[in-house]
């Protein structure tokens, strides 16, 4: 099996703007987190944004198994390729409702949606014990939306896991938990996360492949 993300070459610059990245290569293989690092305004999000083809490059090409993002049908790319926002937005309704947003779109038609044991279970997992499912998920705090829309995530089953500063509102115990769940994630059959934050992993994450963005290229630490 070849890598699960290809970025060959990638140069991106906003219309009228000056350019993000220049040339960027990179490959992630199943099995790995990938720490990407950097200055704020280096273009961290900017990569996860044209991995997920909200975005296109300006040149090069990036491919998911293989196949260039191009060639998958974006609503299908999305499920297989889940970005989690660093602001994440809740749609209006209950908890329970947000959680199983997905399950109602089209491209899930034939998908199976997780009993209600199941969504009380990733309540609990990522320490949202006291919210509950008949709650309205707009009336949660900014740290416990992330952690909402990571369980909203990871109940889609997707391939590749992409995460914008997912612990940026949350405190150390809730940072250790995200970080333990994106390294339980990655050891999934022919699955990886790539994670933006301004930290430095624990080790609870398992073994990562830190990186780094400055200056519109990527440095591999040691």
């Amino acid at each position: 099996m070849g890598p699960i993300i290809a970025i060959d070459a990638v140069s991106y610059a906003p219309p009228g703007g000056a350019e993000v990245l220049a040339g960027v290569s990179l490959t992630v293989e199943a099995g790995e987190l990938v720490w990407l690092k950097g200055p704020s305004g280096g273009g961290k999000s900017t990569l996860l944004r044209l991995i997920n083809r909200l975005i296109s490059p300006s040149r090069g090409v990036i491919s998911l198994f293989g196949a260039p993002l191009e060639a998958i049908p974006p609503v299908q790319l999305r499920r297989r390729v889940a970005l989690v926002a660093q602001t994440p937005v809740m749609s209006p309704g209950t908890v329970r409702e947000n959680l199983l947003l997905s399950f109602g779109l089209r491209a899930a038609k034939g998908a199976v949606p997780p009993a209600e044991s199941e969504l009380t279970g990733w309540l609990e997992r990522l320490r949202l014990g006291g919210v509950k499912l008949a709650d309205q998920a707009q009336t949660l705090s900014v740290g416990q939306k992330q952690r909402l829309a990571l369980a909203r995530t990871l109940l889609m089953e997707p391939q590749a896991l992409l995460l914008d500063e997912p612990v940026s509102a949350l405190d150390q115990e809730s940072r250790l938990i995200i970080e333990r769940l994106a390294g339980e994630f990655r050891g999934g059959e022919g699955r990886a996360v790539i994670m933006v934050s301004h930290l430095e992993p624990h080790s609870g994450a398992g073994p990562v492949r830190s990186i780094t963005l400055e200056g519109g290229g990527l440095r591999e630490e040691a």
